[in-house]
């Protein structure tokens, strides 16, 4: 299962959504974790107001189960839900790793409905790399 975090420093969660310098992408499953991606958005952010600085960042966790951010705004929490995506607000910076090692703990024990759901988007048969990328490109 794929999980996002929207991040200033690479190391907490403490980004909004739309204003978030990294979306960093972690691979989780009971036995372990690991940085799949990092997407790095910089000064691409000043868009005055743009709705659509969401579009690459939404591009970015299309895959993920989990989005974990500081605070997101309606719209972008209406399109990540849309992806069949599950943001979670983390009320005051946390960092990833702590995160990371928490959500495991749960997926080994017995996980919450909405995490069951997460985890069984994950079980979808998915696309080749290669094929999704020649449908993309």
């Amino acid at each position: 299962m794929k999980i996002a975090f929207a991040t200033q420093d690479k190391e907490s969660v403490n980004a909004h959504f739309g204003w978030a310098k990294h979306i960093l992408v972690y691979e989780i499953s009971p036995e372990g974790y690991s940085l799949v991606r990092s997407f790095d958005f910089g000064d691409k952010l000043q868009e005055d107001g743009d709705e659509d600085k969401l579009a690459p960042k939404l591009e970015a966790i299309q895959d993920c189960a989990i989005l974990y951010v500081a605070a997101i705004g309606g719209s972008g929490a209406a399109r990540v839900v849309a992806s069949r995506i599950h943001p979670i607000k983390v009320p005051q910076p946390e960092a990833i790793a702590e995160i990371l090692q928490k959500l495991q703990a749960v997926i080994k024990g017995t996980p919450p409905p909405w995490l069951r759901k997460a985890l069984q988007k994950d079980a979808v048969p998915s696309f080749d790399f290669e094929d999704d990328e020649v449908a993309h490109g």
